[in-house]
């Protein structure tokens, strides 16, 4: 998808460009802040360039926590460790438990949107890991 199509159908905007987590993506990615950062659940739009990614990650908790992933516009992938990548279209839903390895971004052909929601829980961290390499993206789209 390409950018103009792409900001018409991306509702909340793409917010402004995400240099606080810059480190822990592979190209550039935008931040859209939905409701109070201070406020449990936190809502926030992420808007990914076609190719960017962020690293494989993993939402800590000692109870509750993990992540849920709306889906807005474009098309990206979302992948656990040690399972296959999912293909990610506008309307789909992931839920992400606590503890679990993943990482998600767009298409190397599209821009890609989704609300990120942080789930309140006890204990809870982000712990960002190694980049998804660039020959495990690229294996993506010959599949």
């Amino acid at each position: 998808m390409q950018e103009k199509e792409f900001d018409r159908k991306n509702i909340f905007g793409k917010g402004a460009e995400n240099t606080a987590y810059a480190k822990f993506f592979t190209g550039n990615s935008y931040l859209k802040p939905l409701t109070s950062p201070d406020r449990k659940p936190f809502f926030a739009n992420v808007t990914f360039e076609p190719g960017c990614r962020n690293n494989w990650h993993i939402h800590r908790a000692e109870k509750g926590g993990g992540q849920i992933l709306l889906c807005v516009a474009g098309s990206g992938w979302y992948q656990e460790w040690g399972k296959p990548a999912r293909s990610l279209h506008a309307g789909d839903v992931v839920e992400i438990p606590a503890d679990v390895k993943h990482w998600h971004g767009a298409k190397s052909d599209s821009w890609f949107s989704h609300i990120s929601v942080e789930i309140p829980g006890e204990g809870t961290a982000n712990e960002w890991l190694e980049p998804v390499t660039d020959e495990a993206y690229a294996a993506l789209t010959r599949e």
